[in-house]
């Protein structure tokens, strides 16, 4: 498999690709688009930093692009609806430079403080200015922080220890989160009232878009310093150089801006009272060197054994809840692939239930899981665990989960029923010992097998020579039985066998089986 790194890599990172069986990584930093656009189709996974433009064209033009991670966190580099659309994984790595940029924001608000900057500005043209830099301390003052991401968090807790107050704006943290954060729950209004300095943590959306403009500047304390180490487009930059002009704000500084770089022109680069760092958040050899080697396992875990982590259009699952949910993210799987390959009817309804202790997960990755199996024998394999309930959604199929504390009879079980106006199938699985999946009922029947391997699913009616008949054709064509399962509904008369074989079974076995008067169906199912 093929990994192409086009910006920047730290020598770590690159390491972990060569010590990476089935895996070559081609560094080319700096590559034009233009030049990515010609052998972007050669390549299972883009690794990106913000000096590639992952743009619809480029997507589009990826026919075996699987994942793409970007090193760092933004990815207002990556056309997010292109990779949807495609099924590609995007990924980012928000752990690797977290404290990197508290402490860049803790920096710039305690040099905005002190004045430093303008301090070593005016000593650099030999003039010795004490009185001309009267700071403000940091100690007993507040701290008003907008977003409780993990930034937002690590910037309050240094703030804590730095004995400031902290006033937190989060609508999506209840009060007990924040207090425990060691911070108050307060209204945009009341932080922009009671800071002293305001430090902003938030993803740019819609609803954040210029969150800082002439009408909430309006409602600062006056004297109030701002600091924006989170995005440019958070604030409405005409308005902020007249917050500054004016007085409403006694200093702003910023690490970032709407346009990167600045026009030369942009008066916010000029004014004595403002500091600024071309977008310095992460630069520290340290998390240059953490958000690469995240982004390496990343891409070297989903091309090994497609564990997605980090995923930004997909559900991810964290170390604490992997490896327990591993064995029930297999079964999912296997359930999915197995009720597709037995459907025989159309629908338009798919019905998840999940029940005992497996409820203690969460259950959309199993569910993405699910419904990737279930659509890969129906759509093929351009269905992967990101596209698949865009596929579903496309098609008008209603997906519907419930959860229950028990299973009955066992202590989990997940069952899926695919209906349709002809009716309903549906498949039930279990896992054992914590590790074992087994399916244990298929429709009606209570029936157990290994989902694994060459089966033969026959419905047939409960009489005498069935199984005799199931034993000759399959000795005759030179097919061995590994295992056998039967069940039998007294009420209707049915009866149905789980098969195990060695090998795929001929099609003209499988033909003579089917003429049989006794048998109602007979279907191959063949699973990983």
């Amino acid at each position: 498999m093929q990994v192409l790194i086009s910006d920047n890599f730290s020598s770590a990172g690159l390491k972990l690709f060569d010590e990476a069986e089935g895996i070559t990584a081609d560094y080319q930093p700096g590559i034009t688009h233009e030049n990515l656009l010609k052998i972007i189709n050669n390549y299972d996974a883009l690794i990106v930093r913000g000096g590639t433009t992952v743009s619809e064209e480029l997507i589009f033009a990826a026919k075996r692009l699987k994942i793409i991670a970007r090193a760092g966190i933004g990815v207002e580099n990556i056309a997010m609806d292109a990779a949807n659309v495609k099924g590609i994984v995007v990924t980012n790595t928000p752990l690797g430079s977290t404290t990197t940029i508290a402490e860049h924001a803790v920096a710039m608000m305690m040099s905005l403080a002190r004045l430093i900057p303008q301090a070593h500005k005016s000593m650099s043209l030999g003039k010795w200015q004490s009185a001309e830099f009267l700071g403000s301390d940091i100690n007993d003052k507040t701290l008003g922080v907008i977003g409780g991401g993990k930034i937002g968090r690590r910037v309050i807790e240094y703030a804590r220890g730095l004995h400031m107050h902290v006033n937190l704006y989060d609508p999506y943290l209840s009060e007990e989160v924040i207090t425990r954060l060691g911070a108050s729950k307060v209204s945009l209004e009341g932080l922009l009232s009671t800071a002293d300095f305001i430090s902003l943590h938030l993803p740019l959306t819609l609803e954040t878009e210029q969150i800082l403009n002439a009408e909430t500047f309006a409602m600062v304390k006056p004297g109030c310093r701002l600091i924006n180490c989170a995005l440019g487009g958070l604030v409405n930059e005409d308005d902020l150089v007249n917050a500054l002009t004016d007085g409403t704000l006694a200093g702003a500084a910023l690490d970032t801006f709407a346009t990167e770089p600045p026009a030369p022109d942009n008066p916010l680069l000029h004014m004595d009272n403002v500091i600024c760092t071309p977008h310095l958040r992460a630069a520290t050899v340290d998390a240059q060197i953490n958000v690469t080697v995240q982004a390496a396992r990343q891409v070297i875990d989903f091309l090994t054994n497609e564990t997605v982590r980090n995923a930004l259009n997909v559900p991810s699952i964290s170390i604490d809840h992997l490896e327990a949910m591993r064995p029930y993210l297999d079964m999912a799987e296997r359930m999915g692939l197995f009720l597709a390959q037995l459907l025989h009817m159309p629908f338009n309804a798919i019905t998840i239930e999940y029940s005992g202790d497996l409820t203690s997960h969460p259950m959309e990755p199993m569910t993405m899981t699910l419904l990737k199996g279930f659509l890969t024998p129906i759509i093929g394999n351009r269905i992967n665990y990101v596209n698949a309930p865009h596929v579903v959604r496309e098609r008008g199929i209603t997906v519907t989960e419930t959860r229950r504390n028990v299973a009955d009879g066992f202590s989990n079980m997940i069952e899926l029923i695919v209906s349709g106006e002809q009716g309903s199938q549906s498949v039930r699985g279990a896992i054992f010992n914590n590790r074992e999946c087994r399916i244990i009922g298929v429709d009606d029947y209570a029936i157990e097998t290994i989902p694994t391997g060459h089966l033969l699913v026959v419905r047939n009616l409960d009489r005498p020579g069935v199984i005799a008949l199931l034993g000759r054709l399959l000795a005759e064509a030179e097919v061995n039985v590994a295992m056998m399962n039967l069940s039998r509904q007294k009420s209707t008369g049915d009866a149905m066998s789980l098969v195990t074989v060695d090998q795929k079974i001929p099609e003209q076995v499988m033909e003579e089986l089917r003429q049989h008067n006794s048998i109602l169906s007979a279907v191959q199912i063949d699973l990983p």
